[in-house]
């Protein structure tokens, strides 16, 4: 068994199929060893949201880290399924993460925090990366986080 694919067992992690998009774009594409990850919310397997709404109102902190981690495992599937083999990873070049806040709210980054922690787990040092944390007013569906990622890979 792959490296990362024990790693993600261990942590009892079963990645869904890869998210398919509804609409004009790809999930991911490549540019010379980069691979580039189109936004992810945080659907469960079953394609639901896990929660919905505005961090600082409708969701809590540690809910929006939920979320995060959720949306991350989302992620992880699209590279899984782009790349067969977790293992061609490299590392993790960046993340941005939009929170879905409402007025006021100014914690993205530990709400973020639930998908970058995930990501060390994961990947290890390896997994730790550059990041961005925006707060907005609104996200697609009343997702209350969407990530997008950067990946050195290799052949």
């Amino acid at each position: 068994m792959a490296q990362i694919e024990k790693r993600l067992e261990e942590l009892g992690i079963v990645l869904p199929p890869s998210p398919q998009p509804r609409f004009t774009y790809v999930p991911c594409n490549r540019t010379g060893n980069l691979i580039y990850l189109s936004g992810q919310d945080c659907r469960d397997e079953n394609g639901k949201l896990i929660y919905e709404g505005k961090l600082g109102s409708e969701v809590t902190i540690e809910q929006g880290q939920e979320a995060a981690r959720q949306t991350m495992i989302n992620c992880i599937s699209v590279m899984k399924g782009y790349l067969g083999d977790l293992d061609r990873v490299v590392r993790i070049v960046k993340v941005l993460g939009f929170v879905n806040s409402a007025p006021g709210f100014a914690d993205q980054p530990y709400v973020l925090n639930g998908g970058s922690n995930l990501l060390v787990e994961v990947f290890g040092e390896n997994g730790k990366h550059a990041r961005s944390a925006i707060g907005t007013s609104e996200l697609p569906f009343h997702t209350p986080v969407e990530i997008e990622i950067i990946v050195e890979i290799r052949d």
